[in-house]
């Protein structure tokens, strides 16, 4: 009931207040027109509404229309506002001038200037990658990774010959009742066989034998019957007894020790030979290589590093065969294995004189592929050299455009080699030159020469 007079007595305060704006008014359009009359009535309005809301106590009804007429106070007062004056037109400007831009908003985001379309320049797209063929890719790992520059070659040939001529005065000197031999570099670097500068420099060092107290016995008839090696026996013991050689002191058995003999110069170039002093006197650093069963000496240069290999050498049966005294084991250690490079480099030099070919060249590829791989370092100078034998025979085309198609081939003709674990001799059938190596090492060879025929170039 309390409520009910309440609400009564605030819509009577309402008709006497509105009935004082109606006469306020209705006088005000008289004096101030019609514009005025409802200026001041609209300001009127809402300043009856902000007493109303100030002086009325807050009830159930107010709370729920609080929003509403919030909202409607703004907006009334909002047309109370001044309109904003136009800023004066510019006076127009000449057509030869130009027009200056108008200046950004100042509520437009920082992005809006991008919005629009421009003009950004066109950059050109990039040539496609050459799509170059294996014979291609061949040549250019030829030219980077095979090709040794000339003035390496010619300062390798002259460390080479200096250090054999220091070798061969320590000698000398170290073992006068010893008749050795000149020493002689050669190899790979001096046939232009040299397959980067990995490949070792041989430095000969021949053994004088004198003639009739010695011959030769082919390995099949030792016990050993390695047909790789010979024996160097002991002969006319009844009219030269043991003792009438210089060499008698490295018998074993009646035959020149291979074994004794490699003993003898690794305890003199490891312990005797002042390297030092060498190495500085022709302006290189020398060192033996002590973990190596071969003889081997690295040489280290500014503009390069070498590798020598020191071989006992004797004549073989033929003119200008050799037989080293090689790191051996088994019944074999004391033979001396017969080297076939200097035939190979003949017989490769020989053909490609012949028709201009490439096998020499195929040969350096297949060292230098060979040498950096995992797996295929195994097979060596000397077995991939008979590969190439085989096919330079065979083979009609040998011209630079057939290159690729022989690396291929040569590949193929080792796998099926590796297949029946047999690669003869070129130059004596009898000899498998795959009987050194393991069965897992035969598998892995085979697994990587497949792989590399399926993509040739992974090997390059």
């Amino acid at each position: 009931m309390a409520e009910f007079s309440q609400n009564r007595s605030k819509r009577r305060d309402g008709e006497v207040l509105g009935g004082a704006v109606d006469f306020l008014l209705a006088n005000a359009r008289l004096v101030l027109g019609v514009g005025g009359a409802a200026v001041l009535g609209i300001a009127t309005l809402a300043v009856k509404r902000l007493i109303d809301r100030a002086t009325s106590p807050r009830d159930e009804d107010d709370a729920k229309g609080d929003a509403p007429c919030l909202e409607d106070s703004w907006q009334d007062l909002s047309l109370l506002k001044a309109t904003p004056r136009l800023q004066p037109r510019p006076p127009p400007t000449a057509l030869s001038q130009p027009v200056p831009p108008p200046a950004p908003s100042l509520s437009a985001p920082e992005g809006s200037a991008d919005a629009g379309p421009q003009t950004s320049p066109q950059l050109s797209s990039p040539a496609p990658p050459l799509c170059l063929t294996f014979q291609e890719k061949l040549l250019a790992f030829e030219r980077d990774h095979v090709t040794v520059p000339g003035a390496h070659v010619s300062l390798a040939k002259q460390l080479a010959g200096d250090i054999a001529l220091e070798l061969q005065a320590y000698l000398r000197n170290k073992f006068p009742d010893l008749p050795f031999g000149a020493l002689v570099p050669g190899g790979p670097l001096y046939e232009g066989l040299q397959a980067g500068t990995a490949d070792p420099v041989r430095l000969l060092v021949p053994l004088a034998l004198e003639p009739g107290l010695w011959s030769l016995v082919a390995g099949l008839d030792t016990v050993a019957q390695d047909p790789r090696c010979w024996a160097v026996r002991r002969t006319q013991l009844e009219f030269h007894p043991r003792g009438s050689s210089p060499w008698d002191r490295f018998l074993v058995g009646g035959y020149l020790s291979s074994r004794v003999l490699l003993e003898l110069l690794r305890k003199a170039l490891i312990a005797s030979v002042n390297w030092p002093a060498i190495g500085s006197l022709l302006g290189c650093l020398i060192r033996p290589r002590v973990a190596s069963d071969e003889l081997l000496l690295e040489v280290q240069h500014e503009c390069l590093e070498l590798t020598m290999a020191v071989l006992l050498a004797v004549a073989g049966a033929q003119d200008g065969d050799l037989l080293l005294a090689w790191p051996l084991e088994g019944l074999a250690g004391n033979l001396w294995l017969q080297d076939w490079y200097p035939a190979e480099a003949a017989r490769l030099r020989a053909l490609d004189e012949q028709d201009a070919g490439t096998r020499r060249r195929l040969l350096l590829l297949l060292c230098a592929v060979c040498r950096s791989h995992s797996a295929l370092w195994r097979l060596g100078r000397d077995r991939l050299a008979q590969v190439v034998l085989h096919l330079g025979e065979q083979e009609a085309d040998w011209a630079e455009e057939a290159l690729g198609e022989h690396f291929l081939q040569a590949l193929e003709l080792l796998l099926s080699s590796l297949e029946q674990a047999s690669l003869p001799s070129h130059f004596n059938r009898g000899v498998n030159l795959l009987d050194g190596l393991r069965e897992e090492e035969i598998d892995d060879l085979g697994f990587a020469l497949y792989r590399g025929l399926q993509a040739p170039e992974g090997l390059l």
